[in-house]
This record gives C-alpha cells, structure tokens and sequence, in this order.
C-alpha cells in the first residue's frame, strides 16, 4: 500500500497546536458506501468507497482476518469553480489548435493552459482529460437525475483480495486516511460467484448469465433506475432471491424513510410475473422464495420503491437453490444446557440443530445452517440464566392458562391467527413482577401485547411496544414489558398475543416472567476515535439500565495500550449518559489501536461488569437518531511532529460542587501555556445552565469559576464538563496577511482539558 505521511509543522508552531489546520480540525473523514459491498473467497477484484475527507488515505482497516486491500487512486468531484476554469481553458485550447499555425506566443500560451488544467485535474485526482471526455464528464455531472450529496462526493478505488479460506459472513471496513480514520461501512464474503451490474441494464438483457447459481448479483440505483438480470433456471427448483440493502447502509440521514427501500420483482422470458417482494414481513430487504414452474429464461429486476436513487443505494441479491432460514424455534435457550432447535426456510438440509449455548449474562448469538458448500443467513439466538420452559396447547384462555413456575423463561409462538397464550404463576404480595417479550429484537415477525390479570380476570398492566434504545436497528419498536407490583400472594395471569391476531410457526418470543433484574448495558460513541498525540478528545458512553436499576457505573478502559488514559469514567446514579475524554500517548501511531471499554457497578451487593458496545449515532431521515452497534473501537493517534508538552490536569479531588445559583472554582495546570498566549476556555456542549463566569490565569495554572444558573441548572444534575482549550488565530497568520473585518480573529483549536467531573447542589 502506498503509505502516506503528515507534514510536520513549521519550527515555529506552538507547542500545543495541533499539526492539523482549524479548517481540518473541524472536519471528520466520513464514508457513505462501499461498491461492491463483498466479494468471494479466493478472488481479487476492484472496489469504491464514496465518502467526504478522504485526503490521504494510507491505509484500510478490515476486521477478521483473510483480507487484503491495496489503496488505488482517490477522485474529488470538481468545484463549480474549477469546472468551469477548465471548459473555459480547454475551449482556448480548442481555439488555439483551430488556428493552423502557430507562432512562439500561441504556443506559450498553450502551454500554459495545458498546465492549468493539469493542475486542476490533478487537484481533483483526475487523469489526463480531452476536450471531449471532459464534456462527458460535465454531461453526467450535470445529469438532472443525478443526486449531488457532498457526504458521498469523494471516491476512493481499492483493490481487494480475499484469502480463499476467509471466514464467511460480515465485516467491518474503514479507511485510515489524513484526518484519522473512517465510520465503519459493512462488506460481506461469501463463497458463491459474484456478478455486477453493467449499464445500461434497465431493459432485460439478451443474454443470460454465464455462471450457474447461485450467485450474488451487486448494483447501486440511481433516481428513476431499475436494474435487470436474466439467468437460467429450472423446473421445480426452489429459487430464493434475498436482496441486502438496508442492512448495508442502515441509516440515510437525508432520505426518507431513511433507507434504500428495494423492491424485487421475478418475470419469466415473456415478462410475466412469477413473484414479487417489497420486503421481508417486517425487515425493509426483500426476499422472494419460489418453486420454479418451468425450464426457461427468468429475469430479476430491483429498483427503489419510489424510484429514487444515487450512489450508495447499494444492494446484493443472492440468487440460488441456497438455504434460508425464516424462523427458529425456540429463539434462545438457557446458558449450558443443550437445546434443540427446529429451523423453517427454504433448502435446509435438516429440521433441527443441537447447540448447548453458553454465557455469564443475558444476551445473543447468530446461528445459520449450512449446506455443503453453501450456508444460509443468520439468526440471532438468545441466551439466559433463568429457568425456561416450553409452551404447550390448550392455553387460550383464564382456565385452561398453562402453570409454570416463578421465575421463568417461557419459549411460545403464536401459532395461528387469533391465538393467544396464556400462563398462570403464583406470586407474592408487594414484589415487583416482570414481563418481558423478546420477539421481533430476535427477528420474529410477532408484534406482541402483554396483559396481566390477577386470579378474577381484572387487568392489572397492558403493554403494547417497549421502547429499547439499545436495539439501534430497529425502527418499530414491537417487542412488550410490563412491570408492575402484585397486590397481593396468589394466582396471576400473563396473556401474550400479536396486536393486529396474526400468527403461524414463525410467530415465536420468549415471554421472561420474573423478580426485577436489575443490570445495564453500555454504547460508546464514536466507533472510531481520531487523536492526536497528547492531546485529549471526547466521547459518549451510554447506558441502558435494566429493570430498575439507577446506580453508579464506572467506566475504564480493558487491557489498554501504553498511555492510553480515561477521564472522567464514571456515569451518575440516575444518568443515562455521560460524556468522558480519552488521552492517548504523546507519539502517534502508524496504525489503528483496538481498544475494549467496560462498565462496572455493583447491583445488590455484586459486581457486575458489562462491555460498553463501540457504536455510532447515525440520523434517519433528518431527524431519527439511532446507536448503531460496531464490532470494533479503533483508536486512531496522529503524530504532531514533535512531542507534546505534559497534557492538562485538572487540579482537584471528586466532582466539582456547585451550588445551584452560585459558582464555584476548579484550577487547571496547563503546562503549555507559556508557549501561547491568549489561550481561551469553552465549554463544549454544557448541560443547560451551566456557564464559564471567568477564567483567572496566573503562569501554567488556570482558575475555572463555573456557574450554576439557579432556574435551568437544578440541584442533583451530574456529570462531566468537556472544556475546550483555544488559540488566539491571529499567531498562525502571515505577517503580511490582513487582520480580519470586524477585529478579532478564527480561534485555533488546541485540544480538551480532561473530562471535569460535577454536581449542582442546593445552596
């Protein structure tokens, strides 16, 4: 790979501003999409990743192991302004060379209009372009279908090499660029053929694909597009054509509904239509699966539902007699014990797997089938510690409810239209019950309701949906939990049924019905952390508490590298949430660190420990936000140049207290001050209320008088404060340079003080 490198500063850069300009301070690599978005085992094949700030690229990040990727040439889309500087100096061109002979003026001029419009393409990491490949690239560019999205501007090629022993299924792929490293996008290795779409395609084709299926078809849709494949099938074969499209790219933050809705649509020769998706019950991707009538010619074709479209409306079919699974059951199983799981789909090779699951804590597993050479999608399997059980028929109503025990795990479905399960407990007077569904978190198309009804049949708590944040891709939240306290020792009834009556096998949850479990779980924001050497910079922990549970957590770093250093880990009792900083060592890196968080709390005299999830906050739609788990946290440490002078500390023992209404003061040791003057303090999104009254400087060490505004700041807020440390711009302009109008000037970031820990107490 071509490996590139930072410019170090001048010799008469400060000592704490960063190499980096303001401009790119400001400025966060970003990639949209990956086209293809996989590849198959054993093959070498090119690949564009579209984005925005991809200056730079050394390298690619590729979680697992098997891959390769080399960095090839990275293209800008041209600014109008250089558009059109080269129409104008290749019509002169065109001019000049229209004029026959040509004198030692004419062809000065020449010459220098041939350097202008390299140095422009060269800018924009363009080729050698003629007067009529640029017309053609302004044709295109000027495409009224064509979406103009600055985010997804840039394109960088890769040449990617998978190992033919690469482990099958999901990865995560990053770029390593100038200004750190990328948000992750998914790309997929499998074991079939690939093949990919070549426009104009928007008509069946004459010929039929060459390889036999299965296969993976890959295409992007552009506005008004429709993209058609023709192959060879046969009578009787049982044809599965399962469309990823959403589950590449998740989130669209300026598309509605937030997505790249596909639609597949499967005609034979005479364009009759054999079948026909729009989605997969509640999954966005559609899925078609059908017994072939006859031996022929079949054509697919896939487009977005309301015919939008741009680059990364990327998509990949599978086309094949492959194995499918719609449904599993029972969906998890207790941790240790051995469980027998009956599988439904398409091409599967048996009715059932055995797995023994195991794990300390609540959570999931995918699960697929596979079928010699050819394995099916995953599922995931849920694991517990309760005790579960099976529901059995007749329980539709207050007699004949099915007994079971308290606590427990019970694993039912749904399995007709109009069903409804119903399960009878003893329980005691004052404890605090729960019932909670896991359907659709577990890709069952159940849309559950919860009811409780005491022993006459008088309802004591309802449910419908239940809104877990931690489940960032789902959209319609339909899994149920009640949570209520029993009036008194006795019989109780727990009704689960689907909301609209629907139901048949696939129609599967896990109904845990049991004493309040208090526990948490953890998100950390970004997925990717761009540092520089020395020099701290903030992150979001989140946590989702669990049945009731409202304490302290601490946040630390696993086995973290050298001079890696948290601050401020540590989420209130009562918070949801808490943003920290991360200092990583004074020399940069020449590759991404892996790095592990973790949670710890005690919870009714136990300590529990929780991994905190590495996720990014993505928007649906302009307006939806959603945390979207990552498998990896990678830490990316850019070299400054020099080394760093020892970073801020905050001079002061537990959270600052500032009584609501008053201020109160924390000192800092800037040992980099003398180095730059008019260095000011900010804090970088305060919880509301809380402002900088004044900032007292004396040598290396500053005086921080927070305030506490008495109406918007409350007694019993917590937190942590992120403090921005700025320079004064003006030290980095040319001595020849004009002042800016107005006075003042572009204030330089210099980095973050370490997180401040507080609290708003009453006067």
């Amino acid at each position: 790979m071509k490996a590139l490198r930072w410019r170090t500063v001048a010799a008469s850069a400060v000592a704490l501003a960063a190499a980096l300009p303001a401009a790119a301070q400001q400025r966060e690599p970003h990639v949209g999409y990956v086209y293809p978005a996989g590849g198959q085992q054993g093959r070498t094949f090119e690949v564009t990743v579209g984005g925005q700030y991809l200056d730079g690229v050394s390298e690619v990040e590729v979680s697992g192991r098997g891959m390769t990727v080399e960095v090839g040439r990275h293209i800008k889309a041209l600014t109008q302004q250089q558009a059109n500087g080269l129409r104008n100096n290749f019509e002169k061109m065109t001019q000049l060379a229209g004029m026959g002979k040509t004198n030692a003026a004419m062809a000065k001029e020449a010459e220098q209009l041939r350097k202008r419009i390299e140095e422009t393409l060269r800018q924009a990491g363009i080729d050698e372009m003629s007067m009529r490949a640029f017309q053609e690239y302004r044709k295109k560019a000027n495409d009224p279908k064509k979406q103009l999205n600055p985010a997804i501007s840039e394109t960088v090629a890769l040449t990617v090499t998978v190992a033919p022993g690469a482990p099958l299924g999901d990865r995560e792929i990053r770029l390593r660029t100038s200004l750190g490293l990328t948000n992750p996008l998914k790309f997929q290795v499998g074991r079939v053929a690939e093949v990919s779409e070549k426009e104009p395609n928007d008509r069946a084709p004459e010929k039929a694909i060459e390889v036999a299926h299965p296969f993976v078809l890959n295409g992007q849709v552009t506005p008004g597009d429709l993209d058609k494949f023709r192959f060879r099938a046969k009578k009787g074969e049982r044809l599965v054509v399962a469309a990823a499209a959403r589950s590449l790219v998740p989130y669209l933050a300026d598309a509605v509904p937030g997505w790249f809705q596909a639609t597949l649509s499967l005609r034979n020769a005479k364009g009759d239509e054999v079948a026909y998706a729009d989605d997969n019950r509640f999954d966005p991707d559609p899925v078609i699966a059908c017994t072939i009538p006859e031996d022929g010619d079949y054509v697919i074709e896939i487009k977005d539902s309301i015919f939008r479209g741009r680059e990364d409306f990327v998509y990949r079919v599978t086309v094949g007699e492959v194995p499918y699974l719609s449904g599993v059951f029972p969906l998890g199983g207790r941790a240790g014990v051995q469980t027998t799981i009956d599988v439904m789909g398409w091409n599967l090779p048996k009715k059932n797997l055995t797995l023994t699951p195991d794990g300390p804590t609540p959570g999931a597993l995918p699960i697929a089938v596979d079928k010699g050479d050819r394995i099916s999608n995953f599922v995931p399997f849920a694991i517990d510690t309760l005790p579960e059980c099976l529901e059995t028929e007749s329980n539709d109503d207050l007699r004949t409810a099915q007994k079971v025990e308290f606590p427990m795990v019970i694993n039912g479905r749904i399995g007709r239209a109009g069903d409804r399960d119903l399960f009878r407990f003893e329980g005691r007077g004052g404890e605090t019950m729960v019932v909670e569904v896991t359907a659709r978190r577990l890709h069952s198309p159940l849309d559950s309701i919860v009811r409780v009804f005491d022993a006459t049949g008088k309802q004591l708590a309802f449910n419908d949906d239940f809104d877990d944040k931690g489940a960032g891709l789902i959209t319609h939240q339909a899994d149920s939990r009640v949570e209520c306290v029993l009036p008194a020792s006795g019989a109780y009834i727990v009704s689960v049924s689907d909301t609209q009556g629907k139901g048949d096998e696939t129609y599967a949850y896990r109904c845990r019905i049991s004493p309040r479990r208090p526990s948490f779980d953890l998100r950390v924001v970004p997925s990717s952390i761009n540092l520089r050497a020395g020099a701290a910079a903030p992150l979001t922990v989140f946590a989702f508490r669990r049945d009731g549970f409202d304490g302290e957590i601490a946040v630390e770093l696993q086995d973290a590298p050298k001079g890696f250093v948290l601050a401020g880990g540590r989420i209130p009792k009562g918070e949801d949430k808490v943003r920290l900083t991360l200092l990583p060592p004074p020399e940069g890196t020449n590759h991404a660190v892996r790095l592990k968080m973790q949670g710890v709390a005690t919870i009714l005299g136990r300590e529990v420990r929780r991994p905190a999830v590495p996720s990014d906050d993505m928007m649906q739609a302009f307006f939806y936000r959603h945390l979207v788990p990552a498998e990896t946290l990678l830490a990316n440490v850019v070299s400054r140049g020099f080394r760093p002078p020892p970073p801020p500390r905050i001079l002061a023992d537990g959270p600052v207290r500032i009584p609501a209404g008053g201020t109160a003061p924390v000192r800092v040791l800037v040992p980099g001050r003398t180095f730059v003057k008019n260095i000011q303090i900010e804090l970088n999104e305060p919880p509301e209320g809380l402002t900088i009254e004044k900032v007292n400087w004396s040598e290396q060490n500053a005086e921080i008088l927070l305030k506490a505004d008495g109406d918007k700041a409350k007694a019993g807020i917590r937190g942590n404060l992120i403090v921005d440390l700025l320079g004064d711009g003006s030290a980095f302009r040319p001595k020849d340079a004009k002042p800016p109008q107005g006075g003042g000037g572009r204030k330089i970031p210099l980095g973050v003080l370490p997180a401040i820990p507080f609290e708003v107490v009453a006067r």
